[in-house]
């Protein structure tokens, strides 16, 4: 496995690791206060941004200043009980998100085309 060239000390850190995290099994009401009490701890923190919408409710994204107090977060956090709920804490992967996206819009211009030209997928 290939490793970042980073180093604190002598620790090196795998390619995945970086300064954004991706949050899921969040509690529905957790509020910022409370995301940066949880998360705080582990270092300074950029920026926090809760879902809000129907299809993000229950995730965020937790942007660290520096990648080693993320990574400190991961391995503490993961599994984290909060509200009766156990933390799903990974490393953004911008990759794994955008074709999560790019699959949706392929559906929906899929289904457009279909309804234009009266095509149906349903078996008669």
């Amino acid at each position: 496995m290939a490793t970042i060239s980073l180093r604190k000390g002598n620790t090196r850190l795998p390619p995945e690791v970086n300064r954004v995290l991706y949050v899921r099994n969040l509690p529905f009401n957790i509020s910022s206060e409370e995301m940066y009490d949880i998360f705080g701890k582990y270092g300074a923190i950029r920026q926090i941004r809760i879902g809000t919408t129907k299809d993000t409710r229950g995730t965020a994204y937790v942007v660290y200043e520096d990648i080693y107090d993320a990574k400190t977060a991961v391995d503490h956090l993961s599994g984290f009980n909060v509200a009766n709920r156990y933390l799903i804490v990974l490393y953004y992967q911008q990759a794994k998100m955008s074709k999560k996206v790019d699959l949706k819009k392929k559906e929906d211009e899929l289904t457009k085309m279909q309804e234009k030209y009266g095509v149906s997928t349903k078996d008669k």
